[in-house]
């Protein structure tokens, strides 16, 4: 597995399958082995921002720039342990923690006011004004007991978005 033109061994596959906790098949896997080597173009073993940027869906995403950061250079096991969350499988806190990390853009594991008006704005485009972005943004933290001045950490997440059905599937075309 260490370029990405070798073969898949079913030693691998498993390998892969265990480090994203079981959430493809083996064919699913296998699928996207294939997936990731057409957007290897360069055969090195990892995937480039730019060659993230030729997936159509990827770039429309009003969000990818913010995306790019954590999938930039990625090998094959952490590319699928990338898109696990987005299985029907990944359990809810998984998918929060994916959503946790596109808000916590600078890493420093807690979420601003400021970073999650970046996000809405990303999001929202030229459709809202900022003071309808602030106003928004202030009315949904009030709702959850929060307030501008919050950070917001991975457990303040889980207990607001925790009851949602967050839909963040993805389904992988098996050959």
């Amino acid at each position: 597995m260490g370029t990405a033109s070798s073969i898949l061994t079913q030693y691998d596959i498993e390998e892969v399958q265990e480090h994203c906790n079981n959430l493809f098949s083996q064919q699913e896997i296998v699928s996207l082995y294939q997936r990731f080597c057409q957007l290897d173009r360069n055969a090195k073993g990892f995937i480039s921002a730019d060659e993230f940027l030729s997936v159509p869906e990827f770039a429309m995403n009003p969000l990818s720039q913010r995306l790019l950061k954590m999938v930039d250079g990625l090998n094959f096991k952490d590319f699928v342990a990338f898109l696990s969350a987005f299985s029907a499988k990944a359990s809810a806190q998984q998918k929060i923690e994916l959503i946790f990390k596109v808000y916590d853009s600078d890493r420093n594991g807690k979420v601003s006011f400021k970073d999650m008006l970046e996000v809405l704005k990303d999001l929202s485009g030229p459709f809202m004004s900022d003071e309808q972005r602030e106003e928004v943004l202030s009315q949904v933290l009030r709702e959850a007991g929060y307030t501008k001045d919050s950070y917001l950490t991975l457990d303040d997440f889980i207990k607001v978005l925790g009851q949602s059905d967050l839909k963040m599937d993805v389904e992988v075309p098996v050959d």
